[in-house]
């Protein structure tokens, strides 16, 4: 096992055992749903039927990318894309750079297209490799590799600025971008991986022809927390010390939603921390296209528990059905559309990130 396996195996180790995720909030609980008495529609109007990368699916939920390039993957991402094709909703694999460097980890990705055909389908690599390993046609292999209907490249810079065999080189993201927008096939997601993207950013991205942008912020999986036990459990107290006091770090998620639908045209995915159907309406209702979900998943496909994964997707996917049946919205580019009460601290951070798009979206006021 190399390097880069290994530590993709310590990952999901790590992750499994609890206490992984940020204490700060997503902010979600500042966003209000307006409930109507008289919703003036039956639960089985609603419609949560959606297009992601041109392919219909069943609902705005995608499996976000969890793990792959170790003995473990195969079985966890079977698992996934087997709940994704029984759900028909759209799933993303986790960074490729694994299989990249060894091709013999192929499988444990690919079945992720085998046993799901019919769903959209996302690949994965780190914007910092895209800079220091591979380069364009390294991507392409990486989307062929599973027939993806899109490629991540995911920012982590926190993480690798903790993470004892981190490479933090992002010099030269923008223009590595804008290369690899104009040769490859797909749609481009950039997406960070639990500390949120600010509007300055996704205004940056947006004019380097990115289209899609996964916002994957505060309140859910923390990276530098996971990479704190990892060196604390090497003997590396200093360097997990340092970390920890990064758990919290980044943009909370309903506050990177909001920022970047307010100041952009990007096509926004919601992620971290999304535990319930009501965050998905919240997420949604704030102009996300659609939200990620995968530490909840985690347990139950380690274990190759596919009924597992189902029954948390269905918990979820039946909350956003609830959600929009008691607000009177039939669709989900109804619920776009929704007027929402923010309060709190959401409410504090927009009137200075955001104060248009903040009156714009209250439902009273």
């Amino acid at each position: 096992m190399d390097e880069t396996e290994r530590r993709k195996l310590e990952h999901l180790e790590v992750a499994l055992k609890g206490g992984v995720e940020a204490t700060d909030t997503t902010m979600f609980e500042d966003v209000r749903l307006p409930h109507r008495a008289l919703p003036e529609l039956d639960l089985d109007d609603v419609n949560l039927e959606t297009e992601l990368f041109g392919v219909k699916v069943a609902a705005p939920v995608i499996i976000s990318a969890i793990t792959g390039g170790h003995k473990v993957a195969a079985k966890v991402n079977e698992t996934l894309a087997r709940a994704a094709q029984t759900l028909r909703i759209a799933m993303g694999v986790g960074s490729q750079r694994a299989v990249l460097k060894d091709p013999r980890l192929e499988p444990t990705y690919r079945v992720a297209r085998d046993v799901a055909p019919d769903v959209p389908l996302i690949a994965n690599i780190g914007a910092s490799q895209l800079l220091t390993e591979f380069k364009v046609e390294h991507v392409l292999k990486a989307v062929e590799m599973i027939n993806a209907n899109a490629i991540a490249i995911h920012l982590n810079p926190a993480q690798e600025a903790l993470q004892r065999e981190g490479t933090p080189r992002f010099k030269g993201v923008l223009n590595a971008l804008r290369e690899l927008i104009r040769r490859v096939p797909v749609p481009v997601v950039v997406k960070e991986v639990g500390s949120g993207i600010p509007y300055e950013d996704a205004v940056k991205l947006e004019k380097s022809g990115v289209e899609y942008l996964d916002v994957a912020g505060l309140g859910g999986t923390s990276w530098p927390a996971i990479e704190g036990l990892r060196l604390l459990k090497g003997g590396n107290n200093l360097g997990s010390i340092i970390s920890e006091a990064f758990r919290n770090w980044g943009i909370p998620t309903a506050a990177s939603v909001c920022e970047v639908v307010a100041h952009t045209k990007l096509k926004v995915i919601a992620s971290g921390g999304i535990r319930s159907g009501i965050d998905v309406a919240k997420a949604l209702s704030l102009g996300a296209i659609a939200s990620g979900i995968a530490l909840p998943l985690l347990e139950p496909a380690y274990r190759g528990d596919v009924n597992g994964v189902i029954n948390a997707l269905k918990v979820i996917i039946e909350g956003l059905r609830v959600s929009m049946f008691l607000m009177g919205v039939r669709s989900v580019e109804e619920l776009r559309r929704a007027k929402v009460i923010i309060t709190g601290r959401l409410a504090q951070w927009l009137s200075i990130r955001a104060s248009s798009y903040l009156q714009d979206k209250q439902a009273y006021g």
